[in-house]
């Protein structure tokens, strides 16, 4: 059976197995292969929390999900159409997610007594109802990749370990790409390690001819799927993660301000990554510090800033909760800081490596003594670019502490990017005070104090976390004067707002019956679920400026009968919503730890729809289903 790009547009795969099965590196080659192929695609990966479940159980399933398609991508999908199991576990974890009909491709040299009681199943489900419905093709890809990797001399336990090449060969085939590119990768990859080299090369070979094979003799149950390529608008295009591009966007922001960037972090899931990868642009004046702990993570970026380079701390939730008092610091002294919080589900430690937008009252309210802050949200991996950018615009331009967020969805999905034309960016200027009587004179547009850098002759000035007068500077616990600096500080914020563009709608009219409104990740899956269902009175609003609020954003939402917020949380933007705005919108909360599902959103909209309307959006809603 063969299905060529005619059949589809789009297709769901995802990869599960242990987390030392390669599950990770099978995704991001298999995404190298769709980008050269020319498909759009976004991704999920999906880490399990433990960072070393024993062998074999369900909470140590690590998955990787990828969407590709000839149309536009905008969310890793729904449901999968493939799935590539590499134990009983990670079949278990996911066939629940599957679609109807979906093909599975099963390692069969795992289904053992031993394994399937790891995984809680009582009988082996190939011989059951569990797998009625779907297309199963069971591989020993365990025997066939050690027969593949033999000659190398590899021990069993390191042979073993190619079998994710062996089934990326196989995907390969399926797909009719070219072996040439990982091949290549595998080259420069193992460059010095000669036996893992060839090893894994043999197994990559040994799949993609097992897949040929198979055509002749298996040619009913092993199809081989076709996507045409997708159309972009002209460009130069790479393949980008939310961390990566949120990495090239602070870089840029100093390369636009003409300043060093000093990255100030502590280790924590999932901002991590964020460090790892600016550790590898010094070339591009950015400095990297990892400090003890998150308050000196903190305190060290804002010493960075008085210095006068841009200091940025990352953290997620739990780290951003101990960061909270020097965050206050910087606010008091007026010093630019910009702070990437990547969210993650729940309180406390809570879920490490799942996703969830639950930091926005954090953000917004998260500080003693009425300290505002601007907030930005970005919304996709390719925007986090264009926020970072934004961030260090902001922070500079006010003289403020900003808070960036990001989540653990972003951080590590990929997507296409087209490289951004730096040409379009406005230079993000800073100018001293040109005297010692100027030094706490504030920019009337702005309310931004100079920036002065220690040692500056004769501007020599100390400032800290104790209130100062408005305009000397000096301590000051006058009553009146902190009256008036406090109405400064909340002034400043809601002066950001003048320098931000109006909202506008992502899809749709400025007026009709329901407005889906959103922020952050949810971007993908809110914008499909609206492009499906093709209702005129339906829009698609989505924030990127969480504090303050574009200008106005309370007139545009008026225009609808219906606001619909989904979020994965249990309701903040719409909290934020009745409180600046005085609206009353419809929450759809979500924390599951994953993302939304386009028909989650398809059927909420529907419900605020007139009946005709209704089933309209019932057919659209059965036609998203794979």
């Amino acid at each position: 059976m063969t299905e060529t790009s005619q059949d589809r547009n789009s297709i769901v795969v995802r990869f599960a197995g242990d987390s030392g099965d390669g599950v990770q590196l099978l995704g991001s080659q298999f995404v190298a292969s769709t980008a050269t192929a020319g498909n759009d695609f976004a991704t999920f990966p999906d880490f399990p929390a433990e960072i070393r479940a024993p062998a074999g159980t369900t909470f140590g399933v690590s998955a990787f999900q990828i969407n590709l398609g000839s149309r536009r991508i905008t969310t890793a999908g729904d449901a999968p159409d493939v799935l590539v199991a590499f134990n009983p576990a990670a079949l278990k974890v996911n066939l629940p997610l599957l679609s109807d009909g979906a093909l599975i491709l099963l390692n069969t040299d795992s289904f053992n007594p031993k394994n399937l009681g790891r995984a809680g199943f009582e009988q082996d489900p190939r011989g059951s109802e569990h797998l009625s419905g779907y297309r199963v093709l069971e591989m020993d890809m365990g025997k066939l990749t050690l027969e593949a990797v033999k000659p190398f001399g590899l021990p069993k336990s390191d042979a073993s370990r190619c079998k994710n090449f062996w089934s990326l060969g196989v995907l390969l085939w399926m797909f009719d790409r070219e072996l040439e590119p990982i091949a290549e990768w595998i080259e420069q990859k193992f460059a010095g390690k000669e036996t893992i080299r060839d090893s894994n090369m043999a197994a990559l070979k040994a799949g993609h001819a097992y897949g040929e094979t198979a055509e002749l003799e298996l040619s009913a149950t092993l199809p081989q799927l076709g996507i045409a390529p997708a159309t972009f608008p002209a460009g130069e295009y790479r393949n980008v993660t939310g961390t990566e591009a949120l990495a090239l966007g602070l870089a840029a922001g100093g390369e636009l301000a003409d300043r060093p960037v000093l990255f100030c972090s502590y280790p924590i899931t999932p901002a991590s990554p964020l460090l790892h990868r600016l550790s590898r642009l010094g070339e591009l004046n950015i400095g990297v510090f990892q400090a003890e702990d998150e308050i000196a993570a903190a305190c060290a970026a804002i010493g960075a800033s008085y210095g006068g380079a841009i200091g940025v701390t990352s953290s997620s939730g739990p780290g951003i909760a101990l960061k909270t008092e020097a965050i206050g610091l910087a606010i008091s002294a007026e010093i630019p800081l910009v702070v990437v919080n990547s969210q993650r589900g729940g309180p406390s430690t809570g879920l490490p490596t799942k996703t969830e937008q639950s930091d926005l009252y954090q953000a917004v309210y998260g500080r003693n003594g009425d300290a505002p802050v601007p907030v930005l949200g970005a919304r996709s991996p390719g925007d986090c670019f264009e926020v970072a950018v934004e961030a260090v615009r902001i922070a500079v331009r006010h003289m403020t502490p900003v808070l960036l967020l990001t989540d653990g969805y972003l951080a590590n999905a990929a997507e296409p990017w087209a490289l951004p034309d730096m040409q379009g960016f406005e230079p993000i200027r800073s100018e001293p005070a040109p005297g010692r009587e100027e030094l706490f004179e504030r920019d009337p547009e702005t309310l931004a104090r100079p920036w002065v850098a220690p040692g500056t002759p004769d501007l020599m000035h100390r400032i800290g976390g104790l209130e100062t007068d408005f305009l000397t500077g000096d301590i000051s616990y006058d009553a009146e004067n902190h009256q008036r600096m406090t109405q400064m500080r909340a002034d400043k914020v809601t002066a950001v707002a003048r320098f931000i563009p109006e909202q506008v709608p992502e899809l749709g009219d400025t007026e009709g019956k329901v407005a889906v409104v959103g922020w952050g990740s949810s971007y993908g899956a809110l914008n499909r679920a609206v492009r499906t269902l093709s209702n005129p009175e339906v829009a698609h609003i989505h924030i990127r400026y969480l504090n303050p609020f574009p200008p106005n954003l309370g007139d545009l939402l008026g225009g609808f009968e219906h606001i619909l917020v989904p979020e994965m949380n249990m309701g903040q933007l719409s909290t934020l919503l009745r409180d600046r705005l005085e609206l009353h919108p419809t929450s759809l909360p979500k924390v599951t730890g994953q993302p939304f599902r386009v028909a989650e959103i398809l059927a909420a909209i529907t419900k605020h729809l007139p009946r005709r309307a209704q089933r309209i959006g019932t057919t659209a809603l059965q036609e998203s289903q794979p």
